[in-house]
């Protein structure tokens, strides 16, 4: 039966999801267990990559299996085997024609940061630290330049080999929490380049602060030239919220 997991991790420990040479991965980590809890040497396919430091609330994964482990139940049996900064949040069984990457329809992104000349370090983990100045309604006044179908090439990192690099976002959305004094950047699309995201959240960090006009952003799309746009946002900002199907 093909089995489809929905994963919440912190990923300050871990290279990214991807099972990797040199350093402990999330990938690893669940494929660990599951062979622990089903004696069966199991490949978990995930919606997408995170990088390292990069966080999930709602990576969606699937693996196939013979064992006898009602699905359901899957999530409490690899929970007892997994690190207390990986928890499986559901489990469930689909249809063996289910892909957790091929089958995505749109995924949604958030990207946390805080303005303070001193860092936070309750908040070092999960939140990116941004130097003042930065202006929220200066910031706000661009990101309806983001939504659309565009060529978002020059927001791809370089080196990249991704040859259709026009992507569709459906929605970006800058947001300010005065309880935490923090800021939330929420980014949904049909599919990310590499990097895009945190690409998207140093431009719109640079308009804040004036170093990018606001006005300036469909010219940066336009150009398709990496050199045009922001800096690459650090990962421990980046959290994958969301993907359906």
């Amino acid at each position: 039966m093909r089995v489809k997991l929905i994963i919440e991790y912190l990923g300050t420990n871990y290279c990214g999801w991807q099972t990797q040479r040199d350093g402990n991965s999330v990938q690893a980590e669940i494929e660990r267990a599951l062979m622990t809890v089903t004696g069966e040497k199991t490949e978990v396919e995930a919606s997408g990559r995170t990088d390292k430091g990069v966080h999930a609330k709602g990576q969606v994964a699937h693996f196939d299996t013979q064992c006898s482990i009602p699905p359901d139940n899957f999530y409490k049996a690899l929970n007892q085997k997994l690190p207390l900064d990986i928890r499986i949040k559901s489990s469930e069984q689909v249809s063996n024609d289910f892909h957790a990457r091929f089958n995505t329809k749109r995924k949604t992104y958030c990207y946390n940061f805080y303005v303070s000349e001193v860092a936070r370090p309750i908040l070092a983990s999960t939140h990116a630290h941004i130097k003042p100045p930065f202006d929220f309604k200066l910031a706000h006044k661009c990101i309806c330049e983001f939504e659309g179908e565009h060529d978002f090439k020059g927001f791809m990192s370089v080196g990249s080999n991704k040859e259709n690099t026009v992507r569709t976002i459906y929605s970006c959305k800058l947001t300010y929490d005065k309880t935490d004094d923090t800021y939330a950047l929420r980014v949904c699309g049909n599919g990310f380049l590499y990097n895009m995201v945190r690409i998207i959240a140093g431009t719109v960090v640079a308009v804040g602060a004036g170093r990018i006009s606001s006005g300036e952003i469909p010219a940066i799309i336009a150009s398709r030239e990496r050199a045009q746009a922001g800096s690459t946002a650090p990962a421990c900002g980046l959290v994958l919220e969301e993907v359906r199907y």
